[in-house]
């Protein structure tokens, strides 16, 4: 199965002044696109080829860790574009994705917290996440290019919290940019297109 770079769902600027036209280019163009081919190269001629993605993710990550990266990476990526919009953020959340969150997570507010502080400490590279397993949602933070599907869960929502993501416009500021990404970017009606087909 041959993989393509998604084109993003906006134009470069449109994220502006929350994610700036220079970080999307070099997130997009380069950083994403350099996981492409880095996993492509290593599934040709394999078992892998034949694949879809997440089954790529799955199978890799207990049997070869180095495509696991690439192929982590372009997974998250595929999907991290999606998880914001310009007309993002807010908290007019779908109905039953509001009500879960509730049920599971408090209220709206205690998962913003929970959500940004994984963010905020996850040590060196990796993603926070909104999650869920066995019916339940939960937050969830991972290291480099690991996601909850590892982990028997299916993403909902994840940030990235790679250097890459963020340096150009925030500098060192991970929280700061936690914050201005869940309140102004997130597309809710992604997030709730997910949750509704893994209930």
């Amino acid at each position: 199965m041959a993989f393509t770079l998604p084109d993003l769902p906006y134009a470069y600027d449109a994220l502006a002044p929350h994610m700036s036209a220079e970080t999307l280019e070099f997130h997009h163009d380069k950083h994403h696109n350099a996981y492409l081919t880095a996993m492509s190269g290593m599934i040709e001629g394999t078992d892998y080829a034949a694949m879809g993605l997440e089954d790529i993710v799955k199978k890799s990550h207990s049997d070869n860790p180095k495509l696991f990266n690439q192929a982590g990476q372009f997974y998250n990526h595929v999907h991290f574009w999606k998880w914001m919009s310009p007309s993002g953020g807010g908290r007019n959340l779908p109905g039953k994705l509001a009500e879960q969150i509730d049920a599971d997570l408090g209220s709206l507010d205690e998962f913003r917290d929970k959500f940004i502080q994984a963010g905020v400490t996850q040590f060196g590279s990796g993603w926070a996440w909104l999650a869920m397993k066995d019916g339940k949602l939960s937050v969830m933070n991972t290291p480099n290019g690991e996601n909850p599907l590892v982990h028997g869960a299916t993403p909902l929502l994840g940030v990235d919290v790679w250097e890459h993501s963020y340096y150009i416009d925030y500098r060192n500021a991970r929280p700061k940019y936690l914050e201005t990404w869940f309140d102004n970017l997130v597309n809710w009606d992604y997030v709730a297109e997910l949750y509704e087909a893994a209930s």
